[in-house]
């Protein structure tokens, strides 16, 4: 028996398992809520710490990590010996993945990487464009690694993807892991979640982030799934608790009603998704060091079951999505018919902006789902939201309240939006909506300019 074994901090073990997943010897186990220990079987030879993200493994005082070689079993070494012996025409052996520089980013030192405590959001593009809520995300993931002593790192896939890792590290991305492969020029679930999970289990990142687009929502459930952990969906906020070192994230629940905040205590990664425009945009610095890490799909096209027939991006009609739009005019049900939004669409058209609505107006008929603002529809964060008979239930508020500055326009003085307006109006929509129309078309012409 050893003289000493590896100790646990019950008081920080939160039973992730991780330390449970390198011990070869097996002298750790997990029957309840926390790791144990097994010292007939223990050997201190240290594998368990560096992962453990609570730092709750502790070897003895004095005792200093064993390298493997010192412990590995005779079976293990006769291993070793037989693979050393000289052999005749080897075949080459296939490459592990490499680490590479891409231009002009250079390598971070080696003591500031720490793979077992990284935050990772997954960089979601279409034909090499980036949906701009990765980089969001990157802003905020940002923000949770500095709390939580972690690397922020960016995963890439898809085809020709390295300028993709290049704007990764700009955006504030200390390692971007790049997967650039044909079989992911355009996104497939299999394929994709293929690549990620791979990834995850190499690196075993604390905490993945992904946008609560289409892509990203189909994405995160399959990883989540195949990796066995928790996904919360739709977060509004993130944060980290201190204590624990877990990641607090929070979302409406109860059809808006309440915001929960969820936590994934035994499993990892923590996984969560964020709505579009929920975080603030970072700003981009192309000055920033990062490293690229190349790693292979490891998968071709011919185990790929689904193929792409063809590609149609949604036609808007006028070519801007309401998300992507800096001034928003909205109405909802206290306009009262669906001509109200005629009214709407005169003021939108003078500042140059799009018409949006609250789930009322939608499920009236008034106006298409796409345009709808809220928990349901979309989350905005233009520089402008005009909202016109909109009452304010907490589930538009959801979608609109990060907005740069609100105008309120309501004849209910008491109406909740006025408690998150910059500005407010009371009074009736059709008066003052045509009013302020004719006022800022004296004051921008017909340019649209504000």
């Amino acid at each position: 028996m050893p003289e000493a074994a590896v100790q646990i901090d019950e008081s920080l073990c939160v039973g992730c398992g991780q330390c449970i997943t390198v011990c070869e010897p097996g002298a750790l186990d997990m029957p309840e809520a926390i790791a144990i220990v097994d010292a007939s079987l223990c050997t201190c030879c240290g594998d368990c710490i560096p992962v453990c993200p609570q730092e709750a493994m502790i070897l003895p005082e004095g005792v200093e990590p064993k390298p493997k070689a010192a412990v590995a079993a005779p079976a293990e070494e006769a291993e070793r010996a037989e693979a050393a012996a000289p052999v005749e025409a080897a075949a080459p052996v296939e490459q592990p993945a490499v680490t590479v520089e891409a231009p002009a980013v250079e390598e971070v030192a080696e003591k500031d990487i720490t793979p077992e405590r990284a935050v990772w959001v997954f960089v979601e593009q279409t034909d090499g464009q980036p949906a701009t809520v990765a980089w969001e995300l990157l802003g905020e993931g940002a923000r949770l690694a500095e709390k939580r002593g972690a690397t922020l790192c960016a995963a890439v896939l898809g085809r020709n993807m390295h300028h993709l890792a290049k704007e990764a590290v700009a955006y504030g991305a200390q390692i971007a892991y790049v997967i650039d492969d044909p079989v992911l020029e355009r996104y497939r679930t299999q394929p994709y979640m293929h690549g990620m999970v791979s990834l995850i289990e190499r690196y075993k990142p604390e905490i993945v982030l992904l946008g609560a687009t289409t892509t990203g929502r189909d994405l995160a459930g399959a990883v989540a799934t195949k990796l066995r952990t928790g996904l919360t969906a739709d977060c509004t906020g993130l944060s980290i608790d201190t204590d624990r070192g877990l990641l607090e994230q929070t979302r409406p629940a109860y059809g808006g009603n309440i915001m929960a905040t969820i936590l994934c205590e035994t499993q990892r990664p923590q996984m969560a998704t964020v709505r579009p425009r929920v975080m603030s945009m970072p700003q981009r610095n192309d000055s920033r060091v990062g490293r690229v890490v190349e790693e292979v799909l490891g998968l071709t096209e011919d185990q790929v079951p689904v193929r792409v027939v063809e590609y149609v991006r949604e036609d808007t009609g006028t070519g801007l999505r309401i998300e992507d739009s800096e001034i928003i005019v909205a109405g909802g049900r206290g306009l009262g018919s669906p001509d109200g939004f005629k009214v709407l669409q005169e003021l939108a058209d003078v500042l140059g902006g799009v018409v949006g609505g609250s789930r009322g107006a939608v499920d009236n008929g008034w106006i298409t789902h796409d345009r709808q603002v809220g928990q349901t529809g979309r989350t905005v964060r233009p520089k402008l939201y005009i909202g016109c008979g909109i009452s304010g239930a907490i589930q538009h508020l959801v979608g609109m309240q990060n907005s740069q500055a609100i105008v309120a326009i309501n004849s209910d003085p008491e109406a909740p939006i006025f408690k998150v307006a910059t500005h407010g109006i009371v009074g009736d929509v059709y008066r003052v909506v045509p009013a302020l129309t004719r006022e800022f078309r004296k004051r921008v012409g017909s340019r649209g300019e504000v």
